[in-house]
C-alpha cells in the first residue's frame, strides 16, 4: 500500500470518527446502522395490545403507481398483529392531506384510550411521511392598485410551502377581474399548473413586443439552431417579449406551529411506553451535515433546524425527542414489502439492518 493510499484511508478515518461525534448520544440504546432484535432493552409495551395504522395515500406525479398502495401493507400488518398478539388494531381511511389527518386523529383521540404502536405508511423523506402539497390556507388582498394572492401549503408536517402572485390591478382588466373573482379556485392546483395557467392568460391578453420578438427571435438566428434549440428560443422569446401581468413566487420555511401541532397529535395517540413507526423512505437516515446556510427550497430542513435541541441525526431523532417516545423508521429506501418486513421483524425480535430505532432521553 503506498503512501498516498495510507493517507486516504486515516483521511477517511477521522472523517469517520468526526461524523460519530457529531451525533453521539448516549441516550440512545440502538444504533442506527442496525438493530439485533434487543427488544428488552426497551422499554416498551410487549406485547402490543392496540395498534392503529395509518395509510397515507398520495399520487406520485409521472408514475402509474396506485396512490392506495399504502393500504396493502396495512392490511398485512393489521392481520399480523391480531394474529400474532391478538391486537386490536384500527386503521383511518382516506387521508389525502394533512387536514384530513387531524379531523381523523382528533376523532379518535376522543373516542378511544391511546395505542401501543402508531404505524404511519407513506411516500417519505428526510424531513418525514410526504403527502400530496395541499393548501390550508390562502387569500387574497387588494391595496390601492396592486393585488397580492398568498397561498401557504404543506407535503410534510411543519414544512410550509409559501406562494405569492403579485400583479398590478390596472394593467389589465380582465386578468385583475379573474384574479378578484376565481382564486379560491387556485387552491386544487399545484404551483406550476397555477404559473402555466396564468401564463396561458397572459399569452392571449398580452400582445407580443414585435420589435423584441424580431431582435432575438428573427428566421436569421433561427436558421442555425437545432429543431430543440429553436423551439427553446422561440419558448424564450415568448416570454420575454411579451409584459408579464404577475409576478409568482414560491419558497418553503419551517412552520413551528405546524411541526408541534403534528407531533402533539402523535403523543395524544400513542402510550408513554409505546411505539411512533414512520414506514417510509429515509426517516432514520442520518441527516446529511450542512456546511453552508441552506437554500428556502432545500429538504433536511427540520432535522438540521434547532427544534427541540437539533440538529438531529434522522427525522426519527426528532421525534423521539419532541414527543417523548420511542420512534423507529427505516434508513434508506424503503418498499411497501419492506415496511411490512421491517416491522414484523421488530415485533418478533429478529435481527435486521437499516432500521433505526430511538429511545426518548430519560427525564
Amino acid at each position: 500500500m503506498n503512501i498516498v493510499s495510507i493517507r486516504f484511508l486515516v483521511s477517511l478515518l477521522l472523517l469517520w470518527i468526526s461524523v460519530a461525534d457529531v451525533y453521539s448520544d448516549k441516550s440512545h440504546l440502538m444504533s442506527c446502522r442496525s438493530f439485533y432484535g434487543r427488544l428488552n432493552d426497551l422499554k416498551l409495551q410487549q406485547p402490543p395490545r392496540r395498534v392503529l395504522l395509518v395509510p397515507l395515500l398520495s399520487k406520485e406525479p409521472h408514475t402509474t403507481e396506485s396512490p392506495r398502495w399504502s393500504e396493502q401493507p396495512a392490511r398485512i400488518l393489521a392481520a399480523f398483529y391480531r394474529n400474532r398478539f391478538n391486537a386490536t388494531v384500527t386503521q383511518l381511511h382516506d387521508i389525502w392531506s394533512w387536514t384530513d389527518y387531524y379531523q381523523q386523529v382528533e376523532q379518535i383521540v376522543q373516542q378511544s384510550p391511546p395505542f401501543d404502536r402508531v404505524i404511519l405508511i407513506s411516500h417519505g423523506g428526510f424531513d418525514g411521511p410526504v403527502l400530496t402539497n395541499a393548501v390550508f390556507w390562502q387569500n387574497l388582498q387588494v391595496t390601492g392598485n396592486k393585488g397580492k394572492l398568498l397561498q401557504f401549503s404543506e407535503s410534510q408536517p411543519g414544512l410550509k410551502h409559501e406562494l405569492s402572485i403579485s400583479y398590478d390591478t390596472g394593467k389589465n382588466h380582465i386578468f385583475s377581474d379573474y384574479m378578484a373573482t376565481r382564486w379560491p379556485e387556485l387552491a386544487s392546483k399545484q404551483p406550476t399548473d397555477i404559473w402555466h395557467q396564468l401564463k396561458g392568460m397572459e399569452k392571449q391578453l398580452q400582445p407580443l413586443d414585435n420589435a423584441c420578438f424580431e431582435h432575438y427571435c428573427s428566421p436569421d438566428k433561427l436558421a442555425t439552431s437545432t429543431e430543440q434549440q429553436r423551439g427553446d428560443r422561440l419558448d424564450l422569446c415568448e416570454l420575454i417579449c411579451r409584459e408579464s401581468l404577475f409576478e409568482q413566487k414560491t419558497s418553503v420555511e419551517i412552520s413551528t406551529e405546524r411541526f408541534f401541532h403534528f407531533t402533539k397529535s402523535l403523543s395524544s395517540l400513542v402510550t408513554a411506553n409505546g411505539l411512533i413507526f414512520f414506514g417510509a423512505c429515509n426517516p432514520g437516515s442520518p441527516a446529511p451535515v450542512k456546511m453552508v446556510e441552506p437554500e428556502p427550497d432545500e429538504t433536511e430542513l427540520l432535522i438540521n433546524s434547532t427544534l427541540a435541541g437539533g440538529p438531529h441525526q434522522s427525522y426519527v431523532h426528532l421525534i423521539s425527542a419532541v414527543t417523548g417516545r420511542i420512534t423507529a423508521g427505516p434508513i434508506g429506501e424503503s418498499s411497501a414489502e419492506d415496511v411490512v418486513n421491517r416491522v414484523i421483524m421488530f415485533e418478533t425480535g429478529r435481527s435486521q439492518h437499516n432500521l433505526c430505532i430511538v429511545a426518548p432521553a430519560a427525564k
